[in-house]
Order: structure tokens, then sequence, then C-alpha cells
């Protein structure tokens, strides 16, 4: 749910109009925000079954309702936060939380029996695309110690190369080759601020052969020297 004009990219689809999204205990998703903004998310514990809400796996979903349900949830939640933080005396505590969570339930309940058909949903749910999206994260977070590149990750994967550039286009909205760029930074950053020996010798560790173009993208990501970092680090 969003009053800002700046869209938000949810699972790969860019939209600038409001939404509701859904997800169960595990499920996943990826954002991609240009400006901050607030956001509610109401967690229903235990899980909620047999409402006849949208039914999700490894991945949140993303929908369209109608302007009065949306509305509807809207005013529900922020009454809701508003309540929740007033005195209340602990004896009425019960009754009142089984109220508000009915409250709760009525407005997901319209939110889910007025949905709007909408072709753009179908990528974003997509559960197969997501899950390669994934799968290219938890490789990437599995060895720190060295780079790891386009063709490593699709023979892992057992995908092609441009399976792979589309999913990350997808979700992160940028090409497989800058993803991948932006985490060898990522892995020489962590490097100097442990001391390493130089910063020659670790930009040439993970894969940055020119070194000015190197420097220069690090300045621009993290907004000083690499040899700023190195000196910082070997200070701690």
């Amino acid at each position: 749910m969003d009053d800002l004009d700046v869209p938000i990219r949810f699972n790969g689809a860019q939209r600038d109009r409001a939404v509701v999204v859904i997800g169960s205990g595990g499920a996943a998703y990826n954002t991609i925000e240009e400006v901050q903004r607030q956001i509610a998310s109401v967690v229903f514990r235990p899980e909620v079954k047999n409402r006849g809400w949208p039914e999700t796996r490894s991945n949140f979903k993303i929908f369209e309702t109608s302007t009065l349900a949306l509305n509807g949830v809207r005013n529900v939640v922020r009454e809701v936060v508003a309540a929740a933080s007033e005195p209340i005396d602990p004896t009425e505590a019960p009754l009142k939380a089984a109220a508000m969570k009915e409250s709760l339930f009525g407005a997901v309940d319209a939110v889910f029996a007025n949905l709007v058909s909408a072709r753009w949903t179908v990528r974003p749910n997509d559960e197969r695309q997501f899950k390669i999206f994934q799968d290219i994260r938890a490789l990437l977070s599995g060895d720190l110690a060295q780079p790891i590149y386009s063709e490593e990750i699709a023979r892992e994967l057992g995908l092609s190369v441009r399976t792979l550039h589309d999913v990350v286009r997808r979700y992160r909205g940028m090409s497989l080759h800058r993803y991948l760029r932006l985490r060898r930074l990522w892995l020489v950053r962590q490097r100097l601020l442990a001391g390493a020996d130089s910063v020659k010798a670790v930009a040439l560790a993970f894969g940055f052969w020119h070194l000015s173009d190197f420097s220069r993208s690090y300045r621009d990501r993290f907004g000083e020297a690499p040899s700023e970092t190195l000196e910082r680090g070997r200070r701690r």
C-alpha cells in the first residue's frame, strides 16, 4: 500500500499504483525502492488458513484490488495501529485484541474478494523465476573468499547465462554483469576493512584489473577511496 508517486519494484514488477501483497511463513520477496517509505505489514499468528485467501509457497504474491477494498484495509490498519498505542486496562486487552483481529480479517477478506484481474501480476507471482533468483543469491552468499563469475553460476545452477541475466534484470533492475560487479566491490570492501595487504592485491584478487576504473567505482559506491577504507581497517 503506497501513497507516493514514485514506483516500487516488487518481485521484478514495477508499479506506480497501490497494491497488496501476501505471503505465508517462510515465503520471501524482493524489492527495489528509490525513496524512503513507510510500509504497514500485518502478520497473523498463528498462520491464517481456510479463509479463501490466495495460496503462497516460496514467494510473496502481489495483487490489485478494488479502490473501495484497498481504502477499507488501509483505514482499518491505521485505526488498529492508533488504538494499539493507547493505554488499556489489562483485563480488557484480550477482548480488544480479538475484536481488532476480526476487523483485520474482515478488511483482508474484502481485499481478496474484490481482486482485479491484471495480466501484469503473472510474472511477479511466478514461483519458478523467483526460485532461480533466490538460488543465485544463495550461491553468491555461500563463498565470500573469492569472486564468482557468470559462467560458474550458470554451470552450478544448470542454466544459461542468458536466463540468469533475465532473472537478475527482473528482480534487481540491473544486468547480471553489474550485479556481480557490485558484489565483488562489496567483497573487496570487507577485505580492506579486515586490514588487507594492499588495495592493488585485493582488487586484482577479486577481478578488478583496471585499477583506476576500480577506484572510481569504489568511491562512487562507498563514498571514500579504497585506501581510506584500508587505513581505517588497519586502525581497528
